[in-house]
Formats: structure tokens, sequence, C-alpha cells
């Protein structure tokens, strides 16, 4: 009789841990869903979700901005963006300039100027080997890059007169030669047979 009565204290126990087990899961779950949907909205604010619309009109408001600038190479180092702008201001209102560095803030040597007109680009090209600190500058039109599309430059020989030649085949160190060429003795490898006359 006595054992029936724990019998059934174990399955009440027992109920009440799976139906507590159950609430903490639903708990659980609902944190999930919560987290979720705040990390869509921070995605979203963040803007790394992108539309392929909105990626399309930053696209051509990029060209826009391309179409009113210009690359200028050659630039001295000491140059400021002031002096630059300066030197470009005969040619129309510049809106922007800008002058690239490295990751330790030295200047690279080359600089866009962004103007408010289009037609200003034009007057700009024209001041091309130009004097600016004593250094002919070139300038040109700024091309638009477009993400992804990477020129491809095939790998050219370092002599064009000798043609290209592959890599030289592994040949082991000597101490690691494998046992049937005997020790010090280094398996010899060959190149394809290929007739040159230069060597």
């Amino acid at each position: 009789m006595e054992n029936d009565d724990v019998d059934m204290v174990g399955a009440d126990n027992n109920e009440a841990d799976l139906d507590d087990m159950k609430k903490r899961l639903k708990e659980m779950e609902d944190e999930a869903a919560a987290l979720r949907e705040m990390q869509a909205k921070v995605e979203k604010e963040m803007g790394s979700v992108q539309d392929p619309a909105n990626a399309s009109a930053s696209q051509v408001n990029r060209e826009e901005v391309d179409s009113r600038s210009i690359f200028v190479g050659n630039v001295d180092y000491a140059c400021t963006p002031e002096e630059v702008q300066q030197h470009f201001q005969s040619c129309g209102t510049v809106n922007r300039v800008t002058i690239r560095t490295d990751k330790f803030g030295q200047p690279k040597g080359y600089a866009y100027v962004e103007f408010v007109e289009v037609e200003a680009v034009q007057e700009a090209l024209s001041l091309n080997e130009s004097e600016l600190h004593g250094r002919q500058l070139k300038v040109t039109a700024k091309r638009t890059n477009v993400p992804g599309m990477k020129q491809f430059r095939p790998r050219r020989p370092s002599n064009p007169y000798m043609g290209f030649r592959g890599r030289t085949p592994y040949a082991p160190p000597f101490a690691y030669a494998p046992a049937p060429y005997g020790y010090g003795k280094v398996p010899r490898f060959r190149m394809g047979m290929r007739y040159s006359p230069y060597y």
C-alpha cells in the first residue's frame, strides 16, 4: 500500500517537472524570437541589409559625383588640400579636395578634386602637366569603380625574350632523399623537352 502512494507522488512530481520544462522552453523560444527581431532591426538601421533598389540608387549617385570629379596624380607630399583647391579654383567651384593617405597618415601622392559643376572637369583637364610645388601634375577624369569588377591582368614572364618557364619541381634536401638513391644523392628532375635556341 505504501509503495502505491510513493509511486503516485513520483508521477505527480514528474508531471510538474515536465510542465516546468515546457514553460522554460516556451520562454527561451520567445527570447530567441525577440533577439532575432532586434538583430534585424539593428541591421536595417546600420544599412548592412541593402535593398537592390537602394544599392542601384547609391551607384547612380556615385557615378554622378564621379562625373564632376578629377584625379590628380604626382601631388607633392607637402601639399595641403587648400593649396590644391587654390590651384583648381580657376576652373570652377571646388566642392571637396581629398588627398589620399596610407594607414600611417602619410600622403600617397595623389588627390581627388570634386567640383560643383560638370563643366569644370573639362577646364581642369586643361591644367594637365601644370606645376604645383615644382611638380608636374597628371590630371585625368575620375573613373567610377564598379564593385566586384576587378580588371584581369594575365601573368607576364619577367623576360619577354625567354618565354614563360614554369616553376622547377621540388627536390627534397639530400638528408631526406629516398633510400634508392643512397645517402647524399639527390634524385634529378628533368624539364620537359622543348626546343629553345637560347639555352
